[in-house]
This record gives C-alpha cells, structure tokens and sequence, in this order.
C-alpha cells in the first residue's frame, strides 16, 4: 500500500481525484497527467506527491533498461543560488571542489552540516557565473542555505524557483530527444546542460538521471505548462516505445545509488558510504564541515557502506524497514537500509551498513527479516555496470 492510501484508509493501488490532506502537500504540474497515464499510487517527498505505481514495477525495470520511460520528478525541488557571491557561497556548501565547473556543467555533490555528515546529496547545475541549482534529494536545503546565507557577509539570493524537473530515461532516450529537439542534443554530454525551449515551453535540459541508464532530465520553468510538455514528450516517445514510469528501485539499486533518508541521512558522513572522492580536504577551498571531515579521515570510521547478496527466496518488493544483520557466530554488526530482487541479475541485491570488520569481500553475514533471517555475503557494488557505461552512453 502506498503511504498516502494507508494514511487516508484507501486499499491499494486506490486514485481518488484528491490524493490530499490539505495544501502543505504540494501536487506537480504533471500531476494530473500522470494519473490520465495510469499512476496508482504516490508517496510524499520533499513535500510533494510522487508518483510510484504504473503496474507491475518489474515491467517498470524492464521498460527502463529495454526502451525508455518518462518519471515525474518534481519532487527534486530546486535551490537557486545567485548574486555576485554565488559562486563562493555554493563552494561554502560543499567539500567537492568546484573551482574548474564551467557554465553549462553539473556535478553531483554533498551538502554537509559542521560534524561532516550529510544534508543533502544533490545535482548541481550551473547556469551562468552568478547562478547555480541545487537539485534536491529529500530534506530542506532552501531552509539550510538562507540560514547558512544570513551571518555568511555573502551577496546571496536564495530561493525556490519555478522548475519542475521530469527524468526521460533508458537506452531509446536519445532517440527520442532527438525527435524532440533535434540531433543537435545528442552532442550534449554526460553531466552538462542546456537551456532550450519546446513548443515555446521553456526547459533546462541536462544529461544526467537517477537510474544509472542513459537519461536526460528536462526542467520545465513554466508550471503552468505542466500537462502540455508531459503530452509532447509522451508523443514523441510512442515510436519508441516510451512509457510512463517511475524511478526504479531495482535499476537505482543495482547501481549502488543512494536514496536520502534511506542509504543515507544526517548521521551519515561520505566516509562511511565510500564517497572519499567527493571530499576534497587538501585544496584550497573551505565548506562547513571541513574539520570535522578532517578529523574522521585522520582516525577513519566504524561502519561502511557495502554490497550484500541475500540467499533467500526472491524479495517481492523494497524492504520497508530496516532489517539487522547479524554475524554468523551472532551478535549485530549492521543494517540492510535498500534491499530488492533483481531480476535481471536473479539475485536479491542489498546496500547495506556494516562494521569495517565485517565488510571484506566475501564475508559471510545473517539478515534478520519478518519472514526469517536469511544467509548474505558481502560483494562488489554496484551490482551492475560499475564504470556507469550505460549512464555515460559509452554503449
């Protein structure tokens, strides 16, 4: 059952014309679109609805990795910092060095607070010298970056702009760009930007995508437009056989993505999870944070984000609490937080928190789980295309 028919006691899979519980839950521009396309089920993220059920999630993998579907993702609100101090308050924000990103270049960044851990996990877009997005994983960023802002002595703007983003994605993606916008967008490359205009729809276009596949995100700048851009793209699609979809938990998984407030939160520091090359402690450049982060490489961390393989039955779903893991003499030693079945892979496939003593490769573990605890080892991620071929259009 989704979280918003189990809060309003409808069955699962149940649409009503409100999905609502009052105006603090905000409904996309493609909202309506995607129920007339078959979304039955939504869940709430950065205040927003999010669509998370078009049928069979399976077929949803398998649209994903076989032709191409269109995700409404608004919910990645955006943080649009600007001004004369922009470039040197984004830096403030984060402890990847952004001294060499061009206009018109993204990069994936982390937000950290002053013990080192993380805030936020997002894209970062440039869009002129003075103007970049933040686009949001699920916490309050606009919250943090005008509190940050007020003491900084730094000439910000800071606000939530009018952009709501949609995730064209799968290896047909490019094909159908085309047939949007010209072959011209095929140059763009992986984590780089555009803005151009559809049918007089103001978008940002970039090459980057929560599904580790060939993808592209489009950035209407007209909410109002909402429907009308969510009709074009599905019509040039249909030759290619695009559909409706949502982010796959599977495909996300397998190639070891994070999911905020799942994988990771505000206890949670790029060590632990493996993200050292985010962290860019030796240049430069300072961030919130910094001596904390310092401090944890100098004495390293306890836990580590690795891959499991669970010996059991195939999982029917994502896991929906947090499941223990165990050694095998016993005792806890971690936590599954993303755990599904692959069937591509015909394995189920788990991120998971371990102690650094249990983390080897190869290292055989117990997963307590409602339905029984089950045998896992510890191996590589991501499960699946590691070098990100797919993501990068290499193939």
């Amino acid at each position: 059952m989704t979280d918003t028919a189990a809060r309003a006691g409808m069955p699962s899979g149940t649409v009503t014309k409100d999905f609502g519980f009052g105006t603090q839950i905000r409904k996309s521009p493609y909202f309506d679109a995607t129920v007339r396309w078959g979304a039955t089920g939504f869940s709430v993220y950065n205040h927003m609805y999010i669509p998370r059920d078009f049928g069979d999630p399976e077929q949803n993998f398998w649209n994903l990795i076989n032709d191409a579907i269109l995700c409404d993702v608004a919910v990645e609100r955006q943080v649009e910092i600007s001004g004369p101090d922009a470039a040197a308050f984004v830096q403030r924000l984060t402890p990847r060095d952004l001294s060499k990103l061009a206009v018109g270049q993204c990069k994936y960044v982390l937000i950290t607070n002053a013990a080192g851990c993380l805030i936020n996990d997002p894209v970062l877009l440039r869009l002129a010298e003075d103007r970049f997005w933040l686009s949001l994983a699920d916490s309050d960023v606009l919250l943090w970056a005008q509190g940050v802002a007020v003491n900084s002595g730094l000439d910000v703007h800071i606000h939530e702009p009018d952009v709501s983003p949609l995730q064209l994605q799968g290896p047909k993606s490019g094909e159908i760009m085309a047939a949007l916008f010209g072959d011209d967008i095929r140059d763009l490359r992986y984590y780089w930007l555009r803005e151009l205009e559809l049918h007089g729809i103001p978008v940002v276009v970039s090459r980057t995508g929560w599904s580790s596949e060939l993808g592209y995100e489009i950035y209407l700048q007209d909410s109002a437009q909402g429907d009308a851009l969510w009709e074009a793209i599905m019509a040039a699609g249909q030759p290619f056989g695009l559909q409706p979809g949502h982010t796959s938990s599977i495909r996300r998984i397998e190639g070891g993505m994070l999911s905020y407030q799942a994988d990771a939160d505000i206890t949670v520091n790029p060590f632990e999870l493996g993200l050292d090359r985010l962290v860019e402690l030796d240049g430069g450049h300072d961030f919130i944070g910094r001596e904390a982060l310092l401090k944890i490489r100098d004495a390293g961390v306890d836990r580590v984000q690795v891959g499991l393989r669970l010996d059991a039955e195939p999982l029917t779903g994502p896991n929906t609490t947090f499941w223990t893991v165990t050694a095998t003499t016993g005792g806890t030693v971690g936590r599954v937080t993303s755990a599904v079945y692959s069937p591509r892979l015909e394995q189920n496939i788990a991120l998971a928190f371990v102690s650094t003593d249990h983390a080897g490769l190869g290292t055989k573990l117990r997963v307590q789980r409602a339905q029984g605890d089950c045998p896992a080892e510890v191996v590589e991620r991501p499960f699946f295309d590691p070098r990100k071929a797919k993501a990068k259009g290499d193939n």
